[in-house]
């Protein structure tokens, strides 16, 4: 009986598997809930910035975090180049700042930030801040990996997380 039964499985799960392709492999990774950061960097007096959701904690010691940008990403070249940025993880009131800094030439006038101790932008009302040194890039696939050191960083109890789910923000 126990053979019927995990042959039966075997084949329920087969069938509701597909053979992977670029549509499907994006729609099945939006089922995976995430937050929603915002990268920053200050070259020469300006700040650049993108919204990222492939943000993970990579080590606690030392303590480091990665994120990727897609090769085709505006502004690349300048996040490889930059020694500093900052990673600020959005609140729940913060979908605006996402979507601005999604867009391809983000504009930083409708957003209220200071810059941290290395110049790079800390946006304020976030869930936290995190200030880094880029200590590694990796190229994989169409990405590139981030892995930094976390240098400095601060938290509120009081924000809620911005969440992205199935391709909508959740807060």
């Amino acid at each position: 009986m126990k053979k019927s039964l995990i042959r039966s499985i075997k084949k329920i799960l087969k069938l509701n598997m597909k053979k992977i392709n670029k549509k499907l492999f994006k729609k099945v990774m939006s089922k995976f809930s995430t937050g929603i950061t915002v990268v920053g960097i200050n070259v020469k007096g300006i700040n650049i910035a993108k919204t990222i959701n492939s943000f993970t904690t990579l080590s606690i010691s030392p303590p480091l975090v990665l994120f990727s940008l897609d090769i085709n990403a505006s502004y690349l070249n300048k996040f490889k180049k930059s020694k500093f940025l900052s990673i600020n993880i959005l609140g729940k009131n913060q979908t605006d700042i996402s979507n601005i800094f999604a867009k391809k030439d983000p504009k930083w006038k409708k957003v209220n930030f200071d810059l941290g101790e290395f110049k790079t932008p800390i946006i304020k009302n976030c869930l936290a801040n995190l200030e880094c040194k880029k200590t590694q890039l990796l190229m994989k696939g169409d990405h590139i990996i981030f892995i930094c050191e976390v240098l400095n960083a601060s938290f509120s109890d009081k924000i809620k997380p911005l969440i992205y789910f199935d391709s909508n923000y959740f807060s």
